[in-house]
């Protein structure tokens, strides 16, 4: 996205899944509880860029008070945070891995995920995989896909609000 002023979730192009995917990789109920528990999310493909999704998205997360671990094979330190190059390097708990790369490379970072017991694996908006929903099956975690976890959280913090 080049502009800065556009969401932080690219809505263009928008995959669409079927009435039973939504249920399964859609649940409200799970995303509700999902974020009720959430400190730690680490996000592979977390870019440098500050008018990048990810970048925005990260940077939200950590307004909002949650630890960001941000996960880029090349990069030191982003948005202030200690950068590790792939997610088995991760040495702490992590509540969720949010997946900003395209799909096809997506199952490598959730075998990953499994490794360091993650509770929860979501992929980004526009981002689906079957390898990823079985991965998660296999191993019993929570699996997100196709939405944006900032769209999502501000939909949580709203709810909260209003209750």
């Amino acid at each position: 996205m080049e502009n800065s002023n556009a969401p932080a979730c690219d809505l263009s192009g928008m995959i669409r899944l079927s009435d039973d995917q939504v249920a399964q990789y859609q649940d409200r109920n799970l995303i509700n509880k999902l974020f009720t528990s959430l400190s730690t999310i680490a996000i592979v493909g977390l870019s440098t860029n500050p008018i990048k999704d990810s970048h925005r998205v990260a940077e939200f997360l950590l307004n909002q008070g949650i630890k960001v671990i941000p996960v880029h094979p090349k990069a030191d330190r982003i948005l202030g945070e200690k950068v590790y190059s792939q997610v088995k390097d991760i040495q702490e708990s992590v509540d969720i891995v949010n997946i900003f790369r395209p799909s096809h490379e997506c199952a490598h970072h959730a075998e990953q995920a499994v490794k360091i017991g993650a509770k929860a694996i979501w992929l980004q908006l526009n981002i689906f995989s079957e390898e990823v929903a079985q991965i998660g099956s296999d191993s019993g975690m929570e699996v997100i896909m196709n939405l944006c976890i900032m769209i999502e959280y501000k939909h949580f913090l709203n709810a909260r609000s209003i209750n």
